[in-house]
């Protein structure tokens, strides 16, 4: 292999990625051949995102209301990309990541902004969400493998996977390197996306096959009377939200977008160097779009053809018992322990992706309000270990011993609400305040940025209205 290639084929390897230097500065790629080489960061967000949302939500919204939904999908995921495109732009032209800009966004609350104060109560809705994640992976191989002896969905068994579950994401976080996290997604990823595409298609042979018709019935830009709370609930559910728009920054850095491009010395080889990168961020956001919405629809349409016929609206981990004793039934006993597999691996692969964002997102925050120095990189990589192990610890601690935390689940919804609300308002200030104006791109991208944080604003909206 070449110098060129295995240089096209690395991660950052420079001192410091989160410190822009001179000695890190390396040209883009000007090809679309070898911007490809480069890419990374958006599926570790891939990672992220397709997990609970899409393997339970978007079938139980499929069997609610059939294919009707199904352009709905597209849209949601569609809209939401271009704001995560403008803060991976910020952070490549600043060399920062999300929470730290978050901390400049006006009005402060003593000596923090807003955001940060906010981001710091979002450590309730992380212990929420991944809690339910991890249990729920751990409810789909229990029911493969039970534990103990005893009933699979007991204590027993669910609390002995949870534990194994914990001790794999721990492990392999432990290193705390960006080329492992990057690896494992993509891998975990491709396996998924092709799971959700293939069940799509094992159906086809069963009485649940879907037609031409059902799939350009659902792609009519239609809602059903008395479907819209639906239609704003998959909206809100699908595609990226703002833990993973604000954990995309982060990757970005790391993957070393922002190092390459260099510090801002205002010349034209820096704008140069920054448009390039940033070309190649958006491919790689982009491509990842394609990715998570090819196995969101999917699921959808799993739901939608399988579950809708038969009036099953299933909701939680019932989505998974009843899609594989369908499974069960429709194809062999086959069908519902690789659907179970599948299912369980789509699950946990949510968690090793969030172990190192939220765990960066943690880190940070704390940073801000002062444990540490986040420019220490010894320091940063020590607290970084730490969070990774300890947090993992606390969700399946949680997600086992604790049942129905309701108190927790509602102020974690209007937490996740007003965070939503907020990283579109801050992208919007960093983009106008703080984003270089010769890396912007013109007025139709402007326009679809408005779009974009003007549909997550209302979806926020939309969300503490629902949580009151």
């Amino acid at each position: 292999m070449t110098t060129a290639a295995k240089q096209a084929t690395t991660t950052f390897k420079g001192r410091d990625p989160y410190v822009l230097s001179v000695d890190d500065i390396k040209a883009p790629p000007t090809t679309w051949r070898g911007r490809a080489k480069f890419l990374g960061p958006g599926m570790i967000t891939s990672a992220a995102v397709v997990g609970s949302g899409e393997l339970l939500t978007a079938t139980a919204l499929g069997a609610e209301v059939g294919f009707i939904l199904l352009w709905l999908v597209l849209v949601s995921t569609f809209v939401k990309v271009w704001v995560q495109v403008e803060l991976g732009r910020w952070s490549i032209s600043t060399g920062r990541v999300a929470i730290d800009g978050y901390d400049d966004v006006p009005p402060r609350i003593g000596k923090r902004g807003w955001m940060a104060w906010l981001v710091l109560l979002m450590f309730v809705q992380f212990l929420t969400s991944q809690a339910g994640v991890i249990t729920a992976s751990a409810f789909a191989f229990s029911s493969l493998m039970p534990i103990g002896g005893g009933d699979p969905y007991g204590p027993v068994s669910i609390g002995s996977w949870v534990a194994i579950l914990v001790a794999i994401a721990i492990a392999i976080h432990l290193s705390n390197r960006y080329e492992v996290v990057e690896k494992v997604s993509t891998a975990l990823v491709f396996l998924v996306t092709a799971f959700a595409i293939a069940t799509v298609f094992v159906i086809q042979g069963t009485e649940f096959a879907w037609t031409g018709a059902d799939f350009a019935d659902g792609m009519r830009f239609q809602i059903a009377a008395g479907a819209f709370g639906i239609a704003l609930s998959m909206f809100g559910l699908t595609g990226v939200g703002a833990g993973e728009i604000t954990a995309y920054t982060y990757w970005t850095v790391e993957k070393g977008y922002a190092a390459w491009t260099g510090p801002n010395d205002g010349s034209k080889a820096w704008t140069e160097r920054a448009r390039g990168w940033i070309k190649v961020m958006k491919l790689d956001a982009w491509v990842s779009w394609v990715v998570y919405t090819v196995a969101t629809a999917s699921f959808y349409i799993l739901g939608a053809a399988v579950l809708h016929p038969q009036g099953l609206i299933p909701s939680g981990t019932e989505v998974m018992t009843d899609l594989s004793s369908i499974f069960d039934s429709a194809v062999g006993r086959w069908g519902a322990v690789v659907f179970l597999i599948g299912a369980g691996i789509a699950l946990f692969k949510t968690i090793v992706a969030n172990v190192p964002s939220l765990g960066r997102q943690v880190g940070n925050t704390l940073a801000i309000f002062g444990a540490f120095d986040w420019k220490d990189r010894v320091k940063r990589d020590r607290w970084m270990r730490g969070i990774m192990i300890v947090m993992p610890i606390i969700w399946g601690l949680f997600g086992t011993v604790i049942s129905s935390p309701l108190a927790l689940v509602v102020l974690a919804g209007i937490l996740n609400a007003v965070f939503l609300i907020g990283v579109a308002i801050a992208t919007l200030y960093l983009s106008r305040k703080q984003t270089d104006p010769s890396v912007r791109d013109g007025k139709a991208f402007t326009v679809m940025l408005i779009i974009s944080a003007a549909a997550i604003v209302f979806v926020g909206v939309m969300g503490l209205v629902n949580a009151f």
